[in-house]
């Protein structure tokens, strides 16, 4: 028996974002709430019931307060956040658009509390107390730091028998395409289950193809035994035991982008700690689309909606 079903380590910021329409230079107000990719796909697994743990630090500040809020809001244990006397939390700021302007994305998270987060033997032990650790691309990508810290989780999880899931979550603003690649190609050799957008199979690991060859060839190159690979509008592909499945995207209509990517992996992880990945598909197509419906970085469910919508969506996997 483990502590967790999933535990996470990473940064969870706090988003300031404008209405579609106005201009960050001219805000009278922000709205904000908090996230971060890693938390937020545990915030979504704990809604649905599963028993998560995340790592991070924290200031023992209003605004470290107002994160752990957040978390805690969903249930999530924080038994393994560090609070520290000084510093300050991550903040990023979101100017939504509509076209022909893009959304535009703004970081200020240097020099954060998580950016210097660092685990001993007891925080390593309890981190990898789960039957499942995620971490993403974006935490090795945050500090040098950061890097080595999972590089260290992985090892530990590995040590200790414990399956190992990573998105690659690629963000250019925090490292170019020639740091990134060697590091992310790095960390999911041989790993349980790893998440990937096309564009970033292509650019990070040179796959090729259409996607289900792109998804076969990712499978092939990591040796991860679970590859799950999004593809926007058209769903997510996946590559289990050699055989390719593909899940269309549910339809929606469009509230916030924001965390629709990690909503569609808490789905796949539920599934997928079933043992059930087609299930865990439909489940991710589903989240994602809940997630897009409304405003945030963590989506606010539960296992009964979830399951009413698949229901009436009577979604297929196509073999």
């Amino acid at each position: 028996m483990t502590r967790f079903e999933v535990t996470a380590a990473g940064e969870t910021m706090l988003r300031l974002s404008v209405d579609s329409g106005q201009r960050l230079e001219a805000a009278e107000r922000l709205d904000v709430v908090a996230g971060g990719a890693e938390s937020n796909v545990l915030a979504a697994l704990s809604r649905l019931g599963r028993n998560c743990g995340y790592c991070t630090a924290l200031p023992n500040s209003p605004l470290g307060w107002r994160v752990a809020n957040a978390l805690r809001e969903t249930g999530v244990d924080l038994q393994m956040v560090q609070w520290k006397p000084q510093g300050r939390v991550g903040l990023y700021f979101i100017e939504y658009a509509e076209p022909p302007r893009s959304i535009q994305v703004i970081y200020d998270r240097a020099d954060s509390c998580a950016a210097a987060l660092s685990l001993d033997s007891a925080a390593l032990e309890m981190l990898c107390d789960t039957r499942l650790l995620h971490i993403t691309g974006i935490t090795p990508g945050v500090s040098a730091g950061l890097r080595e810290l999972t590089r260290q989780a992985f090892a530990k999880a590995r040590s200790a028998g414990v399956a190992i899931s990573f998105d690659v979550n690629y963000r250019s603003r925090l490292w170019s395409v020639e740091e990134a690649a060697p590091v992310v190609q790095e960390l999911a050799q041989g790993i349980d289950i790893l998440f990937c957008k096309e564009a970033d199979a292509q650019m990070l690991f040179g796959c090729e193809g259409n996607s289900p060859e792109i998804v076969a060839a990712l499978a092939g190159k990591t040796g991860a035994s679970t590859v799950v690979m999004t593809v926007g509008e058209r769903g997510v592909y996946a590559c289990q035991s050699g055989q390719v499945l593909h899940q269309p995207a549910m339809p929606v209509t469009i509230v916030d982008r924001i965390g629709a990517g990690d909503a569609l992996a808490a789905g796949v992880l539920y599934g997928w700690l079933d043992g059930d990945l087609p299930r865990g598909l439909r489940y991710g197509t589903a989240l994602a689309a809940l997630a897009m419906g409304q405003f945030g970085d963590m989506v606010r469910t539960n296992i009964r909606e979830v399951e009413s919508l698949l229901r009436a969506a009577q979604p297929h996997i196509q073999r």
